[in-house]
């Protein structure tokens, strides 16, 4: 698992009659937003000061009409355009091995262990980039990882878009059907917001803001 992509984690499906659970990661595994915190940490405190500055135009954008993804799209292209792929990677798996102990729920990681040994299916469902959750998944020995990928270019550098939806809402019910099949039921769904309802809603056990626990 260790040496796994972040495309091979997402195609992973489980065996016949493998049960299926699902997490959302920030704010359900994680104490915060992974990604921004992320974006802070990559750029340092000045950087990000200033980028926030020139962000100001889309910030208040989102005040009036809430699209998530279209902050989150300036925010990628502010910080993280022009970025090698493979430098991305390996700061973001720089980023997970520091930022461990202070951004997972101690309650959370236990419910995942709890299923891990009952032999489930642990399936990350996440708004944040695939890219930088991927080695958090890996720490946690996840099966599957489904989150909003990024596009890069001929190159390999970060272009700032996302090759699909927010992984969010619906989207998230959407992206569990395309890898698990259309009728998929989850025995288990955990979430903290209301971009996890739908998610929420096709599983049998619903859990909702249930942890709570911090480093």
């Amino acid at each position: 698992m260790a040496d796994m992509g972040v495309e091979t984690m997402v195609r992973q499906s489980p065996s016949k009659g493998r049960a299926i659970v699902a997490f959302d990661f920030d704010g359900t595994l994680t104490v915060r937003d992974s990604f921004t915190a992320f974006l802070r940490w990559h750029v340092g405190k000045r950087r990000w000061t200033k980028g926030l500055l020139r962000l100001t135009p889309a910030l208040a954008a989102y005040a009036r009409d809430r699209d998530r993804e279209r902050i989150k799209a300036a925010a990628t292209r502010e910080f993280l355009e022009g970025l090698d792929r493979a430098e991305l990677e390996r700061r973001a798996e720089t980023f997970a091995a520091k930022r461990w102990s202070g951004l997972m729920r101690p309650d959370a990681l236990a419910t995942w262990k709890r299923w891990g040994e009952a032999g489930a299916h642990r399936v990350i469902v996440t708004a944040s980039p695939e890219t930088t959750v991927a080695p958090f998944a890996r720490r946690l020995g996840a099966e599957a990882l489904l989150g909003t990928p990024l596009v890069f270019d001929g190159a390999g550098r970060v272009t700032g878009a996302f090759a699909g939806p927010n992984c969010r809402g619906e989207e998230k019910v959407r992206r569990l059907r395309a890898v698990y099949g259309p009728d998929v039921r989850l025995v288990a769904a955990y979430g903290d917001t209301s971009g996890d309802t739908e998610m929420l809603a096709i599983a049998d056990e619903a859990g909702f803001r249930v942890f709570r626990q911090r480093p």
